[in-house]
C-alpha cells in the first residue's frame, strides 16, 4: 500500500515537474507572470482528446502537433500583448505586475472558448488504461508513460539550457537581463521564444494529464497555482528545483489521499509550500538576495 502510493505520488510529481518546467522559463527569463498558463494546459488536453477521440490520433503523435500549437499560440501573445508591455515597462517588477493584470484577461478569454467549444463537464479518454505490475504494485500504463514523458522532456529541456548556446544565451538573460545587451544578447527576442517554450511546454504537460487524468475547461487555475507552487518552491529559474519540488509535492499529496483524508491534500499542499518560504524564502534550489 506504502511502495503503491509513493509510486502513484512520484507519477503526480513528474507531471507537476513537467508542467512547472514552462512556467519557469516564462518567469525566469522573460518576467512574465502568466496568469493564463494553467489554461493553455487544459487546451493542450483537449487538442489531445480531440485528436484522439474524433481521429484516432495517438496522444503520443498528438504531441507532435500540440506543441507546435502551444509554441506559436504563446509567440503570438507575446508578439502582440506582452512586448509592447515589456517595452514600456521601467523595470522588471513593473513588467511582472502588468503581465499579471494582462494574461488574467487572456485566462478568462482561452477558457470561454473552451467552455464553448467542451462545455463545464469533466473530460477524459482512454488510452493505455491497462494494468502493470511493478514490484509487486499494479499501476497503470498510461501513468507510467505520463512519467516516463515528464522526464523525458525534463531531460531534454536540461540538456538544451545547459550544452548549447541557445540555452547559455536564455540563462544569461535570465540572470542579467540588464548586461546581457552588453554582449550582443537581444533580450526582447530571447524573452519571446522562452515565453514560447515555456507555451510549449505547457501544452505538452496537457496532453500527458489528458492521459490519465480527468479535467474541465474551469481546471486552468488549479494548474497555475500547482505549478506557480512547485516554481517558488523549487527557486525561480531553476529546473532541478522544479524537479524536486514537484515530486514533493506529488508524493505528499497522494500520502495524505491514501492515508489520511483526500480533502485535506490542498491543505497539506500549502502547509509544505509555507514550510519553505519559512525556511528558505529563495526556495529549495534558489540563491539567497546579496
Amino acid at each position: 500500500m506504502l511502495f503503491s502510493a509513493i509510486l502513484t505520488g512520484l507519477v503526480l510529481g513528474g507531471t507537476y515537474a513537467l508542467i512547472a518546467m514552462g512556467l519557469t522559463l516564462q518567469y525566469g527569463v522573460a518576467r512574465i507572470m502568466n496568469l493564463a498558463y494553467g489554461d493553455l494546459i487544459i487546451a493542450g488536453g483537449f487538442g489531445a482528446m480531440l485528436l484522439f477521440t474524433a481521429m484516432g490520433i495517438n496522444p503520443l503523435i498528438a504531441l507532435i502537433i500540440v506543441v507546435p500549437a502551444g509554441f506559436a499560440l504563446s509567440w503570438l501573445v507575446y508578439a502582440l500583448m506582452l512586448q509592447p508591455l515589456a517595452r514600456r515597462s521601467p523595470n522588471r517588477d513593473r513588467l511582472e505586475g502588468d503581465s499579471i493584470l494582462a494574461t488574467f484577461g487572456l485566462l478568462f478569454v482561452i477558457q470561454g472558448v473552451a467552455l464553448v467549444l467542451f462545455g463545464a463537464n469533466y473530460q477524459s479518454y482512454s488510452f493505455l488504461a491497462v494494468p502493470i505490475d511493478v514490484l509487486g504494485t499494479t499501476i497503470a500504463a498510461n501513468r507510467l508513460l505520463a512519467f516516463a514523458l515528464a522526464v523525458l522532456f525534463g531531460v531534454g529541456l536540461w540538456l538544451l539550457l545547459s550544452r548549447t548556446r541557445f540555452g547559455t544565451v536564455i540563462r544569461a538573460v535570465a540572470a542579467n537581463p540588464g548586461s546581457a545587451p552588453l554582449v550582443g544578447i537581444n533580450v526582447d527576442h530571447v524573452a519571446r521564444l522562452a515565453f514560447a517554450l515555456g507555451g510549449g511546454l505547457a501544452a505538452a504537460g496537457g496532453v500527458v494529464v489528458s492521459m490519465y487524468l480527468t479535467f474541465s475547461a474551469t481546471m486552468g487555475v488549479i494548474f497555475t497555482m500547482k505549478a506557480l507552487i512547485v516554481v517558488i518552491m523549487g527557486g525561480v529559474g531553476n529546473l532541478l528545483g522544479a524537479l524536486a519540488a514537484g515530486l514533493i509535492l506529488g508524493v505528499v499529496e497522494t500520502l495524505v489521499s491514501s492515508f489520511i483524508d483526500p480533502g485535506l491534500t490542498l491543505a497539506a499542499t500549502y502547509l509544505i509550500f509555507l514550510a519553505v518560504l519559512v525556511v528558505r524564502p529563495q526556495g529549495l534550489f534558489g540563491k539567497a538576495a546579496r
